[in-house]
């Protein structure tokens, strides 16, 4: 939850290969307060059956960056079938060794204090795309 004096963070995850949401994708969270500020680890979760993480940490007071680092490896090489339907849709190459042609995803953003920052990950095998969303 934000307050005046901090951002808060939520993010969900959609695998756009199959149209569902991405479980058990583990999301880690770090701040840092100034563009030329080191960054602190905060913590992570991991996606539950809706793709969502619900208990981010909260971040501290001062940040003005937020990093988002989404593991996606271990999703698509636990489940072949988001992969196999991909190639069939897209004709696509098969993912080789690694289980995706990304095996994780970092988003940075800006944030002011007093606002609520969600972030969707639109994820597929071959790609992402991901949106300040509401």
């Amino acid at each position: 939850m934000s307050t005046a004096t901090t951002a808060s963070v939520s993010t969900h995850i959609l695998d756009t290969s199959i149209g569902r949401p991405a479980e058990g994708v583990a999301v880690s969270l770090a701040a840092r307060s100034g563009s030329g500020a080191e960054w602190t680890a905060l913590g992570g979760s991991a996606t539950d059956a809706d793709g969502r993480c619900k208990d981010l940490p909260a971040l501290p007071e001062g940040t003005t960056h937020v990093r988002l680092d989404f593991e996606v490896e271990s999703y698509f090489t636990r489940s072949t079938k988001p992969v196999k339907q991909a190639e069939a849709q897209q004709d696509a190459p098969r993912v080789r060794d690694s289980g995706a042609f990304f095996p994780e995803v970092a988003i940075t953003f800006a944030v002011t204090p007093g606002e609520h920052y969600h972030v969707p990950l639109l994820l597929n095998p071959f790609g992402y795309s991901v949106y300040r969303g509401s």
